[in-house]
C-alpha cells in the first residue's frame, strides 16, 4: 500500500473472516498486515455489535455531558492518576506523552474500568490503578447499565477483533487469548465542545498522540469530523465519518510486542469552532492482563531482524503512559 492509497481508511469486514474458509480468511488477514505496515488503522465493518447497545450508551453519555459541571464533577475522582470516572476541560495533554508541551487539550471525558477485579493477585497499587472501583454518576439512571452493556459487548469485539491480528501475524487464531485472562480494558467516553474565539498556540481538541495499549476501537461520531491520522510522510489526513462501523488502530504496546512491524500511528483530534457542533466519541482500550510479558511475538523477529525490546510487563508500561499525560496544573 503506498500513501497514494491513503485518500481514506481502509476497510474489512470482520465477519467476512470469521465466517471465511481458510483461503479466504488468509485474504483479509494479509490485507490487515499489510494496513498495520503503513498506517495502523482501518475501518471495521460487519463487527457484530447489537445496533441498541451503540444508540443506547451514545445517547446516556450525551445526557451525563449535558449536565451542569457542578453534578459531572461529583463523579471525578480526588486522585488526578486515577484514570476513571470525570474528567472536565483541560485535565489532559495528550502530545506531553511523546514530550511535546503544549496546552492542555480542549475535551471532558468520562472513564470506566474493568467490570470484575482480576483472579491473579498483584500489588495493593497496581490493583487500585488499573481494577479500581468506577465512579458511577446518579444521573441519568440508565448511565450505568448502558456503559456496563457497552463494555462488555466491546471486550468480547475486541478477542474477535485479536483473532483476526493473529491470523495478520502468521500465528494460531488463539494465540493471544492466554494474553487476556484478566484484561484492563478501559472505555472512556469525550466530548469536544463547540467553542467560540480563537484557540491558543498548538491547542486541539486532543494533541497529537499515539495510544498507549495493544488496539483501540474508537466509536467515532457519525455526523462530525475531526480525527486525523499523520501518514508516513508526515502529512495529516482527515478519517472518514462512518456509520455502522468501528475505526481501530494500533497501540504502541501492541507495536512493540510486533517488533515494529507495526505500525503505532500518531493521531489527533481538532477542537469544532465555528458553526461546528460539539463532537462525541467513545474509545474502548483493548489491553492485556496486567502480569502480560510484552516480548516480541516469535513471527516478528528473525536474524536480519532481531528484537528491538527488552520484555516488559504490561501493567507498569500503561501506568508510565497514562501518568505522562495529566494535566496537574
Amino acid at each position: 500500500m503506498t500513501e497514494a492509497d491513503l485518500t481514506s481508511i481502509p476497510s474489512i469486514s470482520l465477519g467476512a473472516f470469521l465466517r471465511g474458509s481458510p483461503t479466504g480468511q488468509r485474504t483479509i488477514a494479509a490485507r490487515v498486515d499489510e494496513i498495520c505496515r503503513t498506517t495502523g488503522f482501518l475501518v471495521v465493518e460487519e463487527h457484530g455489535i447489537p445496533g441498541d447497545v451503540i444508540t443506547e450508551a451514545w445517547a446516556e453519555i450525551g445526557a451525563f455531558f449535558d449536565l451542569p459541571l457542578s453534578e459531572k464533577l461529583k463523579s471525578r475522582s480526588a486522585d488526578p492518576t486515577c484514570p476513571r470516572g470525570y474528567f472536565p476541560l483541560a485535565a489532559e495533554a495528550l502530545a506531553r506523552s511523546r514530550g511535546v508541551d503544549t496546552p492542555p487539550d480542549l475535551k471532558e471525558s468520562f472513564g470506566i474500568g474493568p467490570l470484575r477485579p482480576p483472579a491473579a493477585p498483584m500489588p495493593a497499587a497496581d490493583l487500585e490503578f488499573h481494577f479500581g472501583r468506577n465512579f458511577w454518576p446518579a444521573d441519568p439512571p440508565r448511565l450505568r447499565d448502558a456503559l456496563t452493556r457497552y463494555f462488555t459487548e466491546m471486550q468480547a469485539l475486541g478477542s474477535r477483533v485479536l483473532r483476526l491480528f493473529a491470523a495478520a501475524l502468521d500465528l494460531p487464531h488463539d494465540y493471544f487469548e492466554r494474553f487476556h485472562t484478566d484484561p484492563m480494558c478501559a472505555l472512556r467516553c469525550i466530548r469536544y465542545p463547540s467553542r467560540e474565539g480563537p484557540l491558543a498556540s498548538g491547542q486541539r481538541g486532543a494533541g497529537e498522540h499515539s495510544d498507549y495499549g495493544s488496539i483501540t476501537l474508537l466509536k467515532p461520531d457519525p455526523e462530525v469530523a475531526g480525527l486525523e491520522i499523520r501518514l508516513p510522510s508526515g502529512q495529516w489526513a482527515a478519517a472518514p465519518l462512518v456509520q455502522d462501523a468501528f475505526i481501530v488502530n494500533i497501540g504502541d504496546m501492541m507495536a512493540r510486542w510486533t517488533n515494529d512491524r507495526w505500525v503505532s500511528t500518531m493521531h489527533r483530534v481538532a477542537s469544532p469552532g465555528g458553526n461546528m457542533p460539539s463532537r462525541q466519541s467513545i474509545a474502548f482500550f483493548h489491553n492485556t492482563s496486567h502480569d502480560a510479558l510484552i516480548e516480541c511475538i516469535p513471527t516478528c523477529s528473525d536474524e536480519a531482524k532481531p528484537a528491538r525490546y527488552a520484555p516488559v510487563e504490561a501493567g507498569r508500561y500503561l501506568f508510565e503512559r497514562f501518568i505522562s499525560a495529566v494535566n496537574y496544573a
